[in-house]
C-alpha cells in the first residue's frame, strides 16, 4: 500500500479504540495507570506477573477506563491522570 493511502474497512468491522485504564491492587492498596489497545490482553499480562512494575501487586482489578481513537490521545490522557495521581482530581476520577 502506498504511503498516505488509507485502507478501507468493511462497515461491519469495528474500529479498535485505545484505552486508558486505572488498576487497583487490593494487596498493595495502590493504583496503576496505563494505556493499551487490547485491555483484556494487557490485564492478563499484569495479573500473570509479566509486567515488572505490577507483578508484586497481583491480582489487579480495573476500576476506570476511558477510550480514545488514537494512541497519542490515550498517552496524553495517561500522562494527565498520572500528573494528578493522589490529588483531588484523581480521587474524583476513581469514584465515578
Amino acid at each position: 500500500m502506498k504511503a498516505g493511502c488509507r485502507q478501507r474497512r468493511h462497515k461491519s468491522e469495528t474500529i479498535r479504540m485505545y484505552k486508558v485504564y486505572i488498576l487497583f491492587s487490593q494487596s498493595l492498596k495502590k493504583h496503576y495507570i496505563g494505556h493499551a489497545k487490547s485491555l483484556t490482553k494487557r490485564l492478563l499480562r499484569h495479573n500473570r506477573g509479566l509486567v515488572k512494575s505490577t507483578k508484586s501487586g497481583v491480582p489487579w482489578a480495573i476500576i476506570h477506563v476511558e477510550e480514545f481513537k488514537t494512541k497519542s490521545e490515550a498517552y496524553k490522557r495517561e500522562l494527565q491522570i498520572k500528573s494528578y495521581k493522589g490529588g483531588e482530581a484523581f480521587k474524583r476520577l476513581i469514584k465515578k
